[in-house]
């Protein structure tokens, strides 16, 4: 009997592979710099490892497209860093302190803006980032917000009930206030979307500034205080798997966290 051929998407076979989210692997094979067998890959295609694959004309070896152990870094970011890796100016970015690859690429799970800093996620398996990054998934961001101006009751009640935003409707699932002197408060507020600076513009809506911004959980990952800022840890087989089992993937776990990147 002839053995049957598994074959699977040219873009999720990429993404676990490490080279990037699928959605950023899809512009890749659209524009034209992945190749399947010497002929221009086309989005949805489906490859088996019996396949030559090239991204921008290099070929991808077998090592580089098997079952790689995934990856899971905290990291957190100082504000002032840009989620890049293009260097668009002088300013340093949340890629410059992580640690070397043997293959792949580290990926990040969302992002954060320039004036923001937290908890951000990097993975090596650009499929986990997909699915941690995909709304059907609806992890909890939980964020510390100091805010400048009043805030009433009726705002609080908004900000929970929904408000319209310019690129549709937004709301809190949670905001408790932490104290605060004059007009200056904090709150840890969460939500379950990662739309563009979403945090800040739903504030705007009653007039209020966010004048830090900090992310602190997103999903069941919390950022310690352990890990000073510009610094990361990788997370253990067991914490991972708890990251999975959020996005409904079942895994055995085992083993601890091992602290890197931060002075003992």
């Amino acid at each position: 009997m002839k053995k049957e051929v598994v074959t699977e998407k040219l873009q999720k076979t990429l993404a676990r592979a490490g080279y990037g989210s699928r959605r950023e692997l899809e512009r890749w094979i659209a524009a034209g710099r992945v190749r399947v067998n010497g002929a221009r890959a086309t989005v949805g295609m489906r490859v088996s490892s019996h396949d030559v694959i090239q991204v921008d004309g290099q070929r991808l070896g077998r090592r580089a497209l098997g079952r790689q152990r995934v990856r899971v870094l905290r990291y957190h970011k100082t504000v002032g860093e840009i989620c890049s890796r293009r260097r668009d100016s002088d300013r340093p970015t949340v890629f410059d302190s992580l640690p070397t690859l043997k293959s792949g690429r580290w990926i990040a799970v969302g992002r954060l803006d320039l004036n923001s800093s937290g908890l951000l996620l990097f993975t090596n398996d650009g499929e986990l980032a997909h699915q941690l990054m995909h709304p059907s998934s609806a992890l909890v961001r939980e964020y510390a917000v100091r805010v400048h101006g009043k805030v009433t009751a009726a705002s609080i009640r908004a900000l929970c009930d929904g408000v319209q935003l310019e690129d549709g409707p937004g709301k809190f699932e949670e905001i408790v206030h932490k104290g605060g002197e004059g007009a200056n408060h904090w709150y840890h507020v969460t939500i379950r979307e990662g739309r563009n600076r979403e945090v800040r513009r739903l504030w705007d809506s009653q007039g209020v500034q966010v004048s830090r911004l900090m992310r602190i959980r997103y999903g069941p990952v919390s950022l310690p205080r352990s890990i000073p800022r510009g610094r990361w840890d990788e997370l253990s087989e067991r914490q991972i798997a708890h990251l999975k089992n959020a996005i409904g993937q079942p895994v055995p776990a085992r083993a601890s966290v091992k602290l890197r990147g931060v002075a003992q």
